[in-house]
């Protein structure tokens, strides 16, 4: 069992454009976009863009945990992933 796409789709386009590549297709692929993304933005001096690495590096935890465990961190993912749209805004107007 994955993570449910459903709960990562709001975020998966802004994430592939910052990484420069197709929308993830798993929850695997969205971890690494998230860490391409992350040096990106960073590199860039995107506030808030440390937010990406700590949202994989819980996602990471949630594919293979199960039950609540996975819903909790599921839940912290996304808590850090809030204000993606706002950062990648700014970089698309920085580019």
């Amino acid at each position: 069992m994955t993570i449910a796409p459903s709960v990562l789709a709001s975020f998966v386009d802004d994430i592939a454009f910052v990484a420069e590549e197709q929308p993830a297709a798993t929850p695997q692929e969205f971890v690494e976009q998230l860490g391409t993304a992350s040096e990106r933005l960073e590199g860039a001096r995107i506030n808030g863009a440390e937010d990406l690495e700590t949202a994989a590096t819980y996602l990471a935890d949630a594919v293979t945990a199960t039950g609540a465990r996975r819903k909790h961190l599921t839940d912290q993912a996304v808590g850090y992933l809030k204000h993606t749209a706002d950062m990648v805004g700014e970089y698309r107007l920085m580019i």
